[in-house]
């Protein structure tokens, strides 16, 4: 009796451990898939890195995913959401690489300080994340007439709320002040 309990419960043990082979198969297949894309950021991040100064931009790759990081004041004038010539000879440089990218998602991010750069009008959205607006889609049309594909860019803007340095310094707020191009593997077909 006490043998076949034991087997019982050595059977149960084993098939508790064990995945079907098709679960095996789709856990491998997204291993595979992650390994690819963080290729082709690794590749990617080499790329850029050559094509832009560490004055222009810095990038960071984290797992999944490259961020682009540019200060507003290489992009725009400060206070303004034009792009300067520098902006535009900047984003081209990184264009043909953008628009060559296969299964990925580029976010352009708009974020700023807490100084407000102007009076809103009453029951207007405050100057500063107007301004935001402004940049981001600037960037991304930008980007768009240089050949980045529309249905792989998209925009969002976040304003003074994600601070990478305090608001109390010129300094501080500067880095603030600044747009995140973030590439990742695309989520939807």
């Amino acid at each position: 009796m006490k043998i076949r309990v034991a087997t019982i419960l050595c059977a149960a043990l084993l098939a508790a451990g064990c995945v079907s082979q098709q679960t095996y198969n789709t856990e491998v297949a997204k291993a595979n898939t992650l390994s690819t894309s963080n290729q082709q950021l690794d590749a990617l991040n080499q790329k850029l890195a050559g094509e832009l100064g560490a004055d222009q931009a810095q990038i960071t790759q984290l797992q999944n995913q490259l961020k682009v990081t540019m200060v507003n004041e290489v992009l725009f004038a400060e206070g303004g959401w034009t792009l300067s010539p520098k902006g535009e000879a900047a984003l081209a440089k990184i264009a043909p690489s953008l628009s060559k990218l296969q299964g990925q998602q580029i976010v352009v991010e708009g974020f700023t300080d807490n100084v407000p750069i102007g009076p809103a009008p009453e029951g207007a959205l405050p100057v500063q994340l107007g301004a935001v607006v402004g940049t981001r889609h600037r960037v991304l049309r930008f980007l768009v007439s240089k050949g980045v594909p529309a249905n792989t860019i998209s925009a969002q803007g976040f304003g003074d709320s994600r601070p990478v340095a305090s608001n109390d310094t010129a300094e501080g707020r500067a880095k603030n002040r600044r747009v995140e191009i973030v590439i990742m593997a695309a989520s939807r077909p």
